[in-house]
């Protein structure tokens, strides 16, 4: 059995918002976590959508999309820190693949899990160009939490944790991405009280 100070590595799962969750930026939201460390928490909401499509973030950027697959995605709000800057959460990019022409762009983080998380530009670029990675979302801003925060949250019973599925980031319809991932856990919505208590 696990001594109580042995740390929970939560990279590569959903962090699922407990119903009675009243923060209005978290409410009914799926987290996909980038990053878990001792030292805290980073990742991208994946639930919900802003009100710009990705042709015209592109235009913002002063680039043409030339991926019809991808031009009325969502861009979604990743979390409320750095609400400017964005994030691309992706497959990753091998070479040899039909579109190599980067294994890894810069500022990328690998996430052991099989994901790559891009901030720079140029995964934007390759994807201009009809390129970059096949599956992709993009965010604008991130979630994060300091050390033992994210832990703290979870003893609360704020949310609700489960590893992490491709398929509910990128084939999922939006409104069912929060049903899905209770899914994985066997339980639904109404099954869970809002009220956060012990038993």
């Amino acid at each position: 059995m696990a001594a109580d100070s042995d740390p929970i590595n939560l990279t590569h799962h959903f962090l699922i918002a407990m119903p009675g969750m009243e923060d209005e930026s978290f409410s009914r939201s799926v987290i996909y976590l980038c990053e878990h460390s001792a030292r805290g928490a980073l990742g991208l909401m994946i639930n919900k959508p802003s009100d710009i499509n990705l042709r015209r973030l592109f235009d913002k950027v002063d680039l043409s999309l030339r991926r019809e697959d991808l031009s009325d995605a969502p861009v979604f709000q990743g979390g409320p820190v750095q609400t400017e800057r964005g994030f691309v959460l992706h497959e990753p990019m091998f070479p040899g693949s039909e579109a190599s022409d980067a294994s890894a762009y810069a500022s990328t983080m690998a996430i052991p899990g099989g994901l790559e998380m891009t901030t720079s530009k140029d995964v934007l670029e390759a994807l201009a160009t009809g390129a970059g990675p096949r599956r992709v979302l993009v965010t604008l801003g991130y979630s994060s939490w300091g050390e033992g925060q994210l832990e703290s949250e979870i003893a609360e019973n704020s949310w609700l944790t489960v590893g992490a599925d491709l398929g509910v980031i990128f084939d999922a319809p939006v409104q069912e991405r929060y049903d899905r991932a209770l899914a994985l856990l066997g339980l639904q919505s109404w099954m869970i009280s809002p009220s956060a208590g012990r038993a």
